[in-house]
């Protein structure tokens, strides 16, 4: 029999709780909800972290490469020849693999994982409605090189982009639809399986989206986090990333809703183009024979813990959407165990009968899908950002360092009791009776240092050259 195809799907700052049959009923999305019925949502799924502030980049190369994030080329702007990649495995193993949209690890990545594509862009954000794109180029060159002014009303400066063609008026989310839909019916009942990667923009921002969407949502009522904050607890650089540019600081609650309306518009829009997706995966008569992935490439705090962007590790920030369907998968299943978005490749390989590349460090979670009461999933999450921020999370507490400086006005330590504050607003780590809880803690967190060979950060300032276990904040 033919193996199974596979339809990847990932989208660009969706959080974790974005999804209405999770359990959000303030969100519309009957699409992914389809999904969840359809098949296994991974409650406790997790990026890695990120090694700069673009973390899509470094998240998407842990998802094409299955290595965490100290183990990745130019912080995953190049994955390199002995990195096999996903689609790279696919290919290699009798499939024809597409790609579609977004790809942020460089252009010879690309070229050698895929023997399709269309609407190609080579970047990290864009106009959604003027997304400038490449065509499959067979030579794998990729180089149509266009000068273009992002921000002309402030600046003069030109940025040299990868293009070949716009579609001026048509929104992000809609042109990569049309394309992949296209090119799913292109490679239906065909003798050779297809991997599709489907990597959209949306709900990145700037947020905006058809009229009808941004309607269905007024900020009025739309419920506060919990967790909001007018400030961030740390004096970590604040301004230095571009996220936390996007609203007044301090940060204002009725702007705050207004932020979360246009985000889950977007959500929402982006729902609809991939239900279309969905139906013409439907009518292509692959439906029975497709495992179906959903994910996001990382969180967004968008007002909680006064943060908006995915700078950082709370679980607003690391914590992803992850949804497995198709044959052999059980339906309308949640699962909590810990896996990371680097797991997911050498999962794939499992459910599809593919040799894992020697260069893959993740763990598959295949048994889970298989139902193997036997499997013995993660136990501890390890989680980074930049230099500045270490954390580790087990099934009851969580602890966040931040080091920014020498001085004890630059550590802050950070203890949580997920079962009882899953949303992260008591700090427990001056109290004393946790003092042993937090030195043990520690102690994992450089064990796990060790395991994923972190040594210096890529730009070269260590988060550790900073970090005393025994000693801070106690």
């Amino acid at each position: 029999m033919k193996k199974p195809n596979v339809l990847f799907i990932v989208t660009d700052d969706q959080r974790f709780d974005t999804i209405r049959a999770l359990g959000n009923e303030e969100i519309s999305t009957p699409n992914l909800d389809r999904l969840v019925h359809r098949g296994m949502s991974f409650t406790n799924a997790h990026i890695a972290g990120g090694t700069c502030g673009a973390v899509c980049m470094p998240s998407r190369a842990m998802i094409m490469t299955g290595r965490n994030p100290f183990r990745l080329e130019e912080l995953g702007g190049n994955i390199p020849p002995e990195q096999k990649t996903l689609a790279e495995t696919f290919r290699q193993n009798g499939y024809e693999t597409i790609g579609l949209g977004k790809w942020h690890n460089g252009c010879p990545a690309y070229a050698r994982s895929f023997t399709q594509g269309a609407k190609i862009f080579f970047g990290g954000m864009w106009d959604h409605w003027n997304v400038p794109t490449c065509r499959y180029d067979q030579t794998g060159e990729y180089d149509n090189v266009i000068n273009f002014v992002v921000d002309f009303y402030s600046e003069n400066k030109t940025q040299k982009i990868h293009c070949d063609e716009f579609e001026p008026g048509k929104h992000s989310s809609e042109l990569l639809t049309d394309a992949a839909i296209d090119l799913l019916r292109k490679n239906s009942g065909k003798d050779k399986p297809f991997f599709l990667y489907l990597a959209y923009l949306a709900p990145h921002d700037p947020r905006t989206m058809p009229d009808h969407f941004r309607k269905m949502y007024k900020a009025e009522d739309i419920t506060l986090p919990e967790n909001f904050r007018e400030v961030i607890e740390t004096n970590y650089p604040l301004m230095v990333h571009r996220d936390e540019h996007l609203a007044a600081y301090p940060r204002n609650p009725d702007e705050i809703r207004e932020q979360i309306a246009d985000y889950y518009a977007m959500i929402t829009h982006l729902d609809y183009e991939i239900g279309r997706l969905l139906d013409a995966l439907n009518e292509s008569g692959e439906e029975e024979n497709t495992i179906i992935v959903f994910t996001g490439d990382n969180g967004l705090a968008l007002g909680q813990h006064g943060w908006m962007g995915k700078e950082d590790i709370y679980e607003h920030g690391v914590r992803i959407p992850l949804i497995f369907s198709g044959p052999g998968i059980p339906e309308n299943e949640t699962d909590d165990s810990f896996v990371y978005l680097f797991d997911v490749f050498p999962t794939l390989c499992g459910l599809t009968g593919i040799e894992v590349p020697s260069s893959v460090e993740g763990k598959s979670f295949a048994p889970l899908l298989r139902k193997d009461n036997g499997f013995k999933a993660r136990e501890e999450l390890y989680i980074i950002f930049d230099e500045y921020v270490r954390g580790i999370k087990d099934r009851e507490f969580k602890l966040i360092e931040y080091r920014n400086g020498d001085s004890e006005e630059d550590k802050w330590t950070f203890l949580y009791n997920l079962r009882e504050d899953p949303n992260e607003t008591v700090n427990l780590a001056n109290n004393p009776e946790y003092k042993e809880k937090i030195i043990q803690m520690r102690k994992r967190m450089l064990t796990m240092r060790e395991a994923w060979r972190e040594r210096e950060h890529p730009w070269g300032v260590s988060f550790w050259t900073r970090f005393r276990p025994e000693t801070d904040n106690l």
